[in-house]
């Protein structure tokens, strides 16, 4: 499966990079990286690329690492439609105090707009 993984600066990215890296290990996926741009995040786009290269050496998995600018929500939803990728993963939603999933506003534009089928992953 070619599978497609948007990672923003935030600690559910890198969970959610380390859960796509164990199933390519285990299925042998080809797995593309895609940093976004998010100004707000606590870690900026070099350093969520840089943690991706390490946590794919660790690995031992090839994988392309490329970096989105503009807005992350489109810039992916872009990149996604300009390849052939099966899968499209991406980190997100919290829950509320009722216990129902609370979607940010990049995860819901992803979720609606992307050209392939879209893994969330908690």
């Amino acid at each position: 499966m070619n599978v497609l993984v948007g990672l923003g600066g935030s600690d559910e990215s890198v969970k959610t990079l380390r859960r796509t890296i164990e199933r390519t290990q285990k299925v042998g996926d080809d797995l593309t990286i895609a940093v976004l741009e998010k100004p707000e995040s606590p870690r900026s786009q070099d350093e969520m690329y840089d943690a991706a290269a390490e946590l794919l050496e660790d690995a031992g998995v090839e994988s392309e690492i490329v970096r989105l600018e503009g807005d992350p929500g489109s810039s992916l939803v872009d990149y996604a439609e300009q390849g052939e990728y099966d899968q499209l993963v991406i980190g997100g939603g919290t829950l509320s105090p009722m216990g129902k999933i609370q979607l940010g506003p990049i995860t819901e534009f992803v979720l609606l707009n992307a050209p392939t089928t879209v893994k969330l992953v908690r």
